[in-house]
């Protein structure tokens, strides 16, 4: 995919390495940076490294990686740090190595990590596991960087035999560890870090990440489409620039399409932030933590670079990449590519009997979901009662949310959920972190069911039912992902979007909200098809209170 000849770009030229703007000429030859000469040029425009995702599901754009590339690469983004966790919670080793087969049909730059916690836990049902000898084998591979966030931080802290020992196979192969720990502090923070994971992008104020980064930890200031802690922990950069790196951990179709590392670097030199800070902080600093082969515009380099209007507006121009122009003037010039839909659901429908609570609790413990954020609260209501049932409440916003195993046909788990507002219908999905089990919301059991039945029958998807008006997007590869050109699945989302809003929720995100509901490894409570989760003892808790 290299570009076999040579051309050249003038204009001002961002050294990111020592943090400085010169006039000049950038020489590429075969893909590579072969000379770069200072001097006068007539150009305005400025030419910098490509952008670099420091953490990101590929997964959670519901876009294979090839798909993935052709969006954000018009947003200057070269290269991803990219955890394939999704797609192994659903088809093991093989689903890591669909996603890196699927990648070389691309010149866009993915770096995969071999994911550290599948299952996430054991209180769920996932569609497979990675036990130590597999993980050892994907850290072999020469496609796979670095060992995938570690979720499992009480197994760090109190060293659980196979959670060190994959630590200690990341280390073997010489390949760096990503964490996961949300609200860790002090001495767990302290031997979290020392146990060789090396970032975070949980954190979500300046006192935790401030903690981890005194413990030798970096942290990704993270923006996706439905965690968002970029405005709380920018203010690192004044004082902790060479700690930082951006990541969007999972960004939507539709979002994908209006940016990606550039709106936060847009964001930040509008906050009155350093440029160059900026810039290196998606560039350099991914490029030296992860020993990535990405090119940061010096001789020798590969030719991957962005061209930009300025360093105030930031409009990306053109993309390159191995010296192939990839995007430009907000076009994709990657094409698409044909690929198969591996896949595992053998999930049943289900009846409305099936998700009734017949029972006279006292009160019920309600998940809290908020804007914006991965964790939950825990409320303590006392029920809607209908004919001896617990029925959702729309007038208090308390509705009934399912999980049901989508591996096997079993009964799903029932609990209820504040912070959706949905005054009719219901949403579902099989993007359920982790294990991607059917997760669903809604305001009336029979929208619920419905919704559910959708699912069922295309195996996998987001689904939306209201009365007498249905709408699925089929995710066939994996339950997980469109095979379909990005553009297109941008447009069916944004359309499944605006009817979930239509239901009455005020979440910015609502299927990116719902799918993070079963996610356990964050507190406080959470429901899994198993039950309801209480993460902060991690063990299972009652739904009914007397």
């Amino acid at each position: 995919m290299l570009n076999q000849g040579s051309f050249s770009v003038s204009g001002n030229i961002v050294d990111v390495k020592n943090l400085c703007v010169f006039k000049g000429t950038v020489h590429i030859t075969d893909g590579r940076i072969s000379a770069i000469e200072p001097g006068p040029v007539a150009e305005e425009h400025y030419i910098l490294p490509g952008l670099i995702d420091a953490h990101v599901h590929i997964e959670s754009s519901m876009l294979l990686p090839t798909e993935f590339a052709r969006l954000a690469a018009v947003h200057g983004t070269v290269a991803t740090v990219s955890d394939p966790h999704e797609i192994a919670n659903v088809l093991g080793s093989e689903g890591v190595k669909f996603m890196i087969n699927n990648s070389k049909k691309s010149p866009f730059k993915f770096y995969f990590g071999a994911p550290s916690c599948v299952p996430a836990t054991p209180f769920e049902t996932a569609g497979a596991s990675l036990d130590i000898s597999e993980t050892e084998a994907l850290l072999a591979l020469p496609d796979i960087w670095y060992l995938s966030e570690m979720m499992n931080y009480p197994g760090v802290i109190y060293k659980d035999p196979e959670v060190m020992a994959k630590l200690s196979a990341a280390k073997k192969a010489g390949k760096p560890i990503d964490g996961h720990a949300p609200g860790l502090f002090g001495d767990n923070a302290r031997l979290y870090a020392q146990a060789g994971i090396t970032t975070d992008h949980e954190c979500f104020t300046i006192e935790e990440a401030l903690d981890k980064i005194r413990w030798g930890m970096k942290v990704l200031i993270r923006e996706g489409s439905a965690a968002r802690n970029f405005d709380a922990l920018l203010p690192l950069l004044s004082e902790h620039s060479s700690d930082i790196m951006f990541c969007s951990d999972d960004k939507h179709p539709d979002d994908l399409v209006k940016g990606h590392i550039n709106l936060l670097v847009k964001r930040a030199i509008a906050a009155g932030y350093d440029p160059l800070q900026i810039i290196r902080a998606c560039t350099f600093n991914p490029v030296k933590h992860y020993k990535l082969d990405t090119g940061l515009l010096h001789p020798g380099d590969d030719a991957d670079f962005i061209v930009a209007d300025n360093l105030s507006d930031f409009n990306v121009l053109a993309t390159y990449i191995r010296g192939r122009k990839v995007a430009e003037n907000g076009y994709t010039l990657i094409q698409s590519v044909t690929e198969e839909t591996p896949n595992k659901f053998f999930a049943r429908a289900i009846s409305e009997q099936d998700i009734t609570i017949k029972s006279s609790p006292g009160t019920i413990k309600v998940q809290k979901a908020l804007e914006g954020q991965l964790i939950t609260e825990v409320l303590h209501v006392k029920p809607l009662m209908t004919d001896g049932c617990v029925t959702s409440d729309i007038g208090r916003d308390i509705l009934k949310m399912i999980v049901m195993n989508r591996y096997a046909p079993m009964l799903p788990a029932i609990g209820f959920i504040h912070g959706f507002g949905l005054k009719h219908g219901a949403i579902a999905s099989t993007v359920a972190h982790d294990s991607h089990n059917i997760i669903a919301v809604g305001a009336s059991d029979k929208d619920i069911v419905n919704a559910v039945s959708l699912l069922v029958k295309n195996k996998g998807g987001i689904a939306f039912s209201d009365g007498g008006k249905s709408c699925i997007l089929p995710l066939p590869v994996a339950g997980l992902m469109s095979n379909l050109d990005g553009y297109e699945v941008a447009h069916k989302y944004e359309e499944i979007h605006k009817l979930a809003k239509s239901l009455g929720s005020q979440l910015a995100a609502p299927y990116m909200t719902l799918s993070f509901m079963a996610l356990l490894v964050i507190p406080a409570l959470k429901l899994s098809d198993k039950g309801l989760f209480d993460g902060r003892t991690f063990k299972f808790t009652s739904l009914l209170e007397n």
